[in-house]
C-alpha cells in the first residue's frame, strides 16, 4: 500500500512593512481580498527610517512639497478602492511600540492587519486610550503589551529584521521579495501578482535589457 506523502511546502513571500506607511495598509487589504497565489505571506516588520537612512533617502512626508500631494493621493486611492480610510491625527508618528509588539506576538497577518486598521481605517493613535483599545483588540492589557514591546527579544527581533531587509536590498515599504525578485510599493501589486502567475515575466529580451541599463549621467550630491 502506498503511503501518503506530505504536500511540498509553499514558497514564502516576505512582505516588509512599517505601520507608518498608508501604502502598506492599502497593499495588505488587497492581499486580504486577493491572496497572492501559490505562496505563504510572511509579514516582516521593519523600521522605515533605518531603511531610508541606509540608502540616503527621505520619505514623502519629510519633503514639504511632496507631503500634501502624498496625503491627498492616499485619500484618493482609498476612496477609489472603496477602503475605509482616515489618517491618524499626526504623521509621521512613532511606530516603534506597535512594531516591537508585533514582533513579540509573532508578526502574524491577523495581528498586522489589526494594527493597520486601527491606525489607517479608524485614524487612531498609538497613545493613551487609543493604545489601550488596540491592546484590548489584541487580547492584551496595556501592562502586558508594554512588557512585550519592551522586551529584549522584541527590540532585537525588530532590529535584526530591519538589518536583514537592508542586506536583501529593501529600500522602502511596502516591499515584497519572492523567488528572488523584489517588488516595492503598492503600485507594483499588479506586477507582483502577474509574476506569481507567470514567473517568466522578466525573462524576455526587453525586460532583460531594461533591467541592466547603464546610467548616462550621475547627479552630484
Amino acid at each position: 500500500m502506498t503511503q501518503p506523502t506530505d504536500a511540498p511546502a509553499l514558497p514564502t513571500l516576505d512582505w516588509y512593512f512599517d505601520y507608518l506607511s498608508p501604502f502598506a495598509y492599502f497593499q495588505l487589504e488587497r492581499f486580504t481580498a486577493e491572496p497572492p497565489p501559490g505562496v505563504v505571506l510572511r509579514p516582516q516588520p521593519v523600521l522605515l527610517g533605518a531603511l531610508l537612512g541606509a540608502c540616503g533617502a527621505r520619505g514623502p512626508a519629510e519633503i514639504p512639497l511632496m507631503r500634501t500631494l502624498t496625503y491627498r493621493h492616499c485619500l484618493w486611492q482609498a476612496r477609489r478602492a472603496g477602503l475605509p480610510y482616515r489618517m491618524p491625527p499626526a504623521h509621521p508618528f512613532n511606530p516603534l511600540p506597535a512594531l516591537r509588539l508585533t514582533v513579540a506576538l509573532g508578526a502574524g497577518p491577523d495581528t498586522v492587519r489589526t494594527v493597520f486598521r486601527h491606525l489607517w481605517a479608524e485614524g487612531r493613535t498609538l497613545e493613551g486610550e487609543d493604545w489601550q483599545a488596540l491592546c484590548a483588540r489584541l487580547g492584551l492589557s496595556v501592562a502586558e503589551a508594554g512588557a512585550l514591546a519592551a522586551s529584549p527579544a522584541a527590540k532585537d527581533g525588530l532590529r535584526e529584521r530591519t538589518e536583514a531587509a537592508i542586506a536583501r536590498g529593501v529600500f522602502g515599504v511596502p516591499c515584497s521579495i519572492v523567488h528572488g525578485e523584489l517588488f516595492w510599493g503598492n503600485d507594483t501589486t499588479g506586477m507582483l501578482l502577474d509574476f506569481l502567475a507567470d514567473p517568466a515575466l522578466f525573462r524576455d529580451a526587453e525586460m532583460q535589457r531594461v533591467s541592466t541599463l547603464p546610467a548616462a549621467i550621475q547627479r552630484r550630491a
